[in-house]
């Protein structure tokens, strides 16, 4: 459900709070999304990596929390690494960089990509279990340890 109506002409607004991924802009070739919590982004489901190549993605957290991942550029993900987003920052994954993102249930962020973004232009890659292990170590979601401790 997109709700947020401005009534101006010339003017839109979207905001949703279903879980998934919200295409929302569309303009010139590039495409402006909102990015809610569901299965991919789950840290327990953590398995792959991707890349996109045709395209730089740019990430803003807008709620919540969130986790990027970055293994360079290299024909397969080598060493992966893990940073905490911080709320309002733009980070820019650069066009064949392997990457992802986890988030907390209640999180949101915002993409902007070529609008053609997809499986067709993309690659993904399975991370070793001891890289997944690994990761899912270093990723600690503030709502996650809630959970756990009451």
């Amino acid at each position: 459900m997109v709700s947020g109506k401005i009534e101006l002409e010339g003017f839109s607004s979207y905001k949703t709070l279903e879980n998934g991924f919200f295409p929302f802009v569309f303009f010139n070739g590039w495409r402006v999304a909102v990015l809610n919590y569901f299965d991919i982004v789950e840290k327990e489901l953590l398995y792959r990596l991707e890349r996109h190549s045709q395209t730089d993605e740019v990430f803003v957290l807008l709620n919540g929390e969130a986790w990027l991942i970055g293994a360079g550029e290299e024909a397969e993900p080598k060493e992966p690494k893990t940073f905490r987003m911080e709320q309002g920052t733009v980070y820019n994954i650069r066009q064949n960089i392997w990457h992802h993102v986890i988030l907390s249930r209640d999180a949101s962020v915002l993409i902007v990509e070529n609008a053609d973004t997809g499986e067709e232009n993309s690659e993904y890659a399975a991370l070793s279990k001891q890289d997944i292990e690994r990761l899912k170590s270093e990723i600690q979601l503030v709502q996650e340890g809630e959970k756990t401790n009451g």
